[in-house]
């Protein structure tokens, strides 16, 4: 009876959502005067059947929460079990939608994915959409060329430098693809080319999510995710913009003109405008490719470590993140200074030399406010200590009140009050409380604390959430994140980041960096010898255990031989 009520309702939950959004689209599209006739009603049906489908998938899956769970306790097992069924079930549904829309949808898709917040069903279904992404034809991308640089192909090739453009490309994402091409000074480049109609699409997409977005809260108070589609339209606006995707790259290169580490490729001007971005070409592999690096002779254990020192240096001493470091933007190359480096380059571009790292696709960049920057290094110093009075008050400061106490657990695996050393997970004890804990958190509490965090920190956990997936990938343990974090927090709370500081203050500065660092280290390392010994007790008990009882057994053996043989 139950599932037949959910199935009525939802059926006339999804007429409404449908029926709204026809007129919805309808409406947003009878002011769009300078759209030609014949390509209004194309653009229009597709967009209808691209919103159709989604609003029917969502509403679905809504409905699925909502009715299927209906009347069940919290706290039962069939709660839990029944959940991740329907986490499993909604997962598929939008990854089955993603693959149908594409183009903004595999981007939300992506989007959701990289956010560790949400449950492992989704992330793991809809992390095939990736690197999934069907190339446009040639005429088409020479088309956006054209316009964009106000040239044919022939005049481009002789009056801006390029002696060639290969058809095919070398990568293809959601939103654009890239070309190799050759310049007239024979140099290589990358010719990162935006998809044609893009820009109306995205109107009509994010339009789309936005109106879903509202009437799943009209009509579930509970299920709110304006704050998501809110994130998700600012980080793919920024990403549509390849002038200040190129400007990102410069102020990257401009950050790291010290470290000899990284490298960033060179952006070509001339050939750049707001569709087309032309970059120098960087080679390499991506990141999480273990066996090109056991073939190159690259340890992922030092790749790791360098891919999170240089963000760790983004988030906290630069302040300007980059804010999509997946394994299609990363690439490991055999040069530079410490035998491989590392770039960002799927589609914009970032190279880091180390062997050598090239970091690329510069679309998505977070700039965090100040105050944010600094608050955000105390909290890492107080999650490395674990001082519980200090992350209550600065969960007050950045708006999520009681629910900082989860922090730790988001950021170090760690309850607020565990005994654990810091990197090493929690205990079975501390993971049965927690489990208790989080039985009590219901959708709205979930939604609560995502609306009121700081948008400069969903940037953070979204870029959190990719480097530990890739940190994970490279067989390196998540202390290296956790003590490299830890070093730049105090990096960034010293004056050297400061400009405007003179000489002797920076020194006292790096001294008084330097000491408190190393105290730090100090504390890390005694919290690990002592879970060390802790463990070589535990087993030593074990096996002292396991001998006594062995040897019992050996004489009450024994003592039944004599006794028979007597």
């Amino acid at each position: 009876m139950r599932k037949y009520r959910a199935f009525k309702f939802g059926a006339k939950t999804s007429i409404y959502l449908l029926t709204a959004t026809g007129f919805a689209s309808l409406a947003y599209h009878s002011f769009d005067s300078s759209t030609h006739a014949l390509h209004f009603r194309s653009s229009f049906f597709n967009g209808v059947l691209r919103s159709s489908r989604a609003l029917f998938t969502i509403s679905s899956c809504v409905v699925d929460y909502k009715y299927s769970l209906y009347g069940l306790p919290a706290d039962s097992s069939e709660y839990g079990r029944l959940l991740s069924e329907i986490h499993l079930r909604s997962a598929r549904r939008i990854l089955k939608l993603c693959d149908a829309n594409k183009g903004f949808y595999v981007k939300a898709g992506q989007f959701v994915t990289a956010m560790r917040q949400v449950p492992k069903e989704y992330s793991s279904t809809l992390s095939s959409l990736q690197d999934q992404a069907v190339p446009c034809n040639f005429e088409a991308i020479k088309e956006v060329i054209v316009k964009s640089l106000g040239k044919d192909l022939s005049e481009i090739s002789i009056n801006l430098r390029f002696l060639s453009i290969d058809e095919q490309p070398v990568a293809a994402a959601s939103i654009a693809q890239v070309h190799h091409a050759l310049l007239k000074d024979r140099q290589e480049a990358a010719v990162k080319v935006q998809y044609p109609g893009l820009a109306y699409q995205m109107k009509f997409d994010l339009a789309t999510m936005g109106f879903l977005s509202r009437s799943v809260e009209w009509l579930f108070p509970e299920y709110r995710f304006q704050w998501l589609v809110s994130e998700f339209t600012k980080s793919i606006s920024c990403e549509l913009d390849f002038i200040q995707e190129a400007k990102n790259s410069e102020r990257a290169a401009h950050n790291f003109r010290k470290n000899r580490t990284v490298r960033i490729p060179h952006i070509y001007w001339d050939l750049t405008s707001s569709q087309v971005l032309t970059m120098q070409f960087c080679k390499g592999q991506k990141v999480d490719d273990l066996e090109y690096l056991s073939r190159m002779g690259v340890s992922p254990l030092e790749v790791a470590k360098a891919l999170v020192d240089v963000f760790a240096e983004m988030i906290f001493v630069h302040g300007f993140l980059h804010g999509d470091p997946h394994p299609g933007n990363i690439l490991v190359s055999p040069h530079g200074p410490n035998g491989f480096s590392l770039g960002l380059i799927a589609l914009n571009t970032f190279k880091i030399s180390f062997n050598m790292e090239v970091i690329l696709d510069h679309g998505i960049y977070k700039e965090l406010a100040e105050d944010f920057r600094k608050n955000y290094c105390h909290l890492w110093e107080a999650l490395v200590i674990l001082d519980s009075q200090k992350i209550q008050e600065l969960g007050e400061t950045f708006g999520v009140g009681k629910y900082a106490r989860y922090f730790p657990v988001i950021f170090t695996g760690r309850t607020i009050n565990s005994k654990s050393a810091l990197g090493r997970g929690m205990s079975a004890a501390e993971k049965k409380y927690l489990k208790q804990e989080l039985k009590s958190i219901k959708m709205e509490d979930i939604s609560s604390f995502m609306e009121s965090l700081p948008p400069d920190f969903l940037t953070i956990l979204r870029t959190d959430g990719l480097l530990r997936s890739l940190i994970s990938k490279l067989g390196a343990p998540q202390r290296i994140r956790l003590l490299s974090y830890a070093k730049c927090a105090l990096r960034g709370l010293s004056t050297e980041t400061s400009s405007k500081s003179d000489s002797a203050a920076l020194v006292m500065s790096r001294i008084k960096t330097s000491i408190k660092y190393i105290q730090l280290r100090l504390f890390l390392e005694i919290m690990e010898f002592v879970a060390c010994l802790d463990d070589t007790r535990r087993s030593l008990s074990t096996r002292l255990r396991r001998f006594i009882l062995s040897a019992g057994d050996q004489i009450w053996s024994l003592r039944l031989f004599f006794l028979s043989n007597v």
